[in-house]
């Protein structure tokens, strides 16, 4: 679900998702990302070329990291989304809080 690899040279952390991200399995999500986000404290790349799904809640775990990663002075790109999945971003208006 989760695959992460943080790039020293650029400060970033990249954070690649796959398969779905519904009400079962945005708990361990929220919990790593927030982990990741602590420990690294830095930009965050959302690779999403592998999700198939998100839900609600899990639409609610990327806007807590963001805020989590805002209060280090962080941002959350995110890449590679489907344009599916992107038409939810812009139908709840969360498009306005993330970068593509």
């Amino acid at each position: 679900m989760l695959e992460s690899k943080f790039e020293s040279d650029l400060g970033t952390l990249k954070v690649a998702l796959s398969g779905d991200v519904d009400i079962y399995a945005a708990p361990e999500l929220k919990k790593q990302l927030s982990n990741l986000i602590d420990q690294h404290k830095s930009d965050v790349v959302l690779d999403c070329i592998d999700l198939n799904y998100i839900d609600s809640t899990g639409l609610g775990v990327l806007v807590v990291s963001l805020k989590k990663a805002k209060d280090y002075g962080k941002t959350i790109r995110i890449i590679n989304i489907k344009p599916y999945i992107r038409k939810l971003f812009s139908i709840t208006g969360l498009e306005k809080l993330f970068l593509f």
